[in-house]
């Protein structure tokens, strides 16, 4: 679940933004068929498998519009109502929201584009954390995310056993090619760093071949990334970081190649595709019906 606090204070600016972009001046069509105020209440089905995420997101679409809206989640077998991270199904019923007929036709395009790509992250996320299910690595997201929609995309990765890498520049030193680049060199880099930074904040050095795993090492570097490297060059490097670093392991990243990487014995994997590449998951509010006051 999204902390309340954090919906309120954070996530909310990026919501009205989404429907002042989708509403602008007015729905005309809406407006146009539902004049007035008449209650009703739609249905979201799911239509296709997997891990649903961003139900608090999708919810506060439409209290925003309307705080009066509804939304009743619909109970599964074992008693319990449809919540984020939960598997659903192709045809599963996961909620009602009921309420003004006009929001629930100008809110519901915003809303399912946040389910849809939430889920479709989580559903994604699940998939490659299954396959490292008991090899103790952590499967990390980056900062490849959507403008405006970081927050809501690390949370799915959240929601589908991943774990989140640094949020944002203020949250994290990982030294990268060109500031490596800027500095003349990974020790001066890391020096740098030193000298800069709160001593609360891991030093993590982006490497990309031996030469600069060596100076990483030497420069004592708290997390080493070897970053597309081959497998056999990221074994060797390993080799030589010799437990003096965590290791982490990222460049294009995917479902198809972690079994790979699994082997390696690095304490985590990144992969930018966890928010980049996720297809949607297939999500829709149908069975739209008015309901008498």
């Amino acid at each position: 679940m999204i902390n309340p606090i954090t919906m309120q204070l954070v996530a909310d600016k990026y919501i009205r933004l989404a429907l002042e972009e989708d509403i602008h001046s007015e729905d005309v069509s809406t407006n146009a068929v539902m004049p007035e105020y008449k209650k009703g209440e739609v249905q979201l089905i799911c239509k296709e498998d997997g891990i649903i995420a961003g139900l608090p997101v999708f919810e506060r679409v439409f209290t925003l519009l309307d705080e009066k809206t509804t939304v009743t989640y619909a109970q599964k077998d074992d008693g319990t109502r449809v919540k984020d991270g939960d598997a659903v199904t192709r045809g599963q019923l996961l909620a009602v929201v009921t309420g003004d007929i006009r929001v629930l036709l100008s809110g519901e395009r915003t809303a399912l584009n946040y389910l849809q790509r939430l889920s479709g992250i989580a559903t994604y996320t699940h998939a490659v954390a299954a396959l490292l299910k008991g090899s103790g690595i952590r499967l990390l997201d980056t900062r490849k995310t959507t403008p405006c929609m970081r927050i809501f995309e690390k949370y799915a990765v959240r929601v589908g056993g991943g774990h989140n890498h640094r949020y944002n520049l203020s949250d994290g030193v990982l030294l990268k090619d060109n500031h490596i680049d800027a500095a003349g060199g990974v020790g001066n880099a890391v020096r740098l760093a030193r000298e800069y930074a709160p001593f609360v904040r891991k030093i993590e050095v982006e490497t990309e071949n031996l030469e600069m795993v060596r100076e990483a090492v030497e420069a004592g570097a708290d997390i080493i990334m070897l970053d597309n490297m081959k497998p056999e060059e990221m074994a060797e490097a390993i080799r030589i970081i010799d437990g003096k670093a965590e290791t982490e392991c990222s460049g294009n990243v995917t479902k198809e190649n972690i079994e790979v990487l699994k082997e390696l014995g690095v304490d985590y994997i990144s992969s930018g595709a966890l928010t980049h590449s996720a297809p949607i998951l297939d999500i829709s509010l149908k069975h739209l019906k008015v309901l008498s006051d």
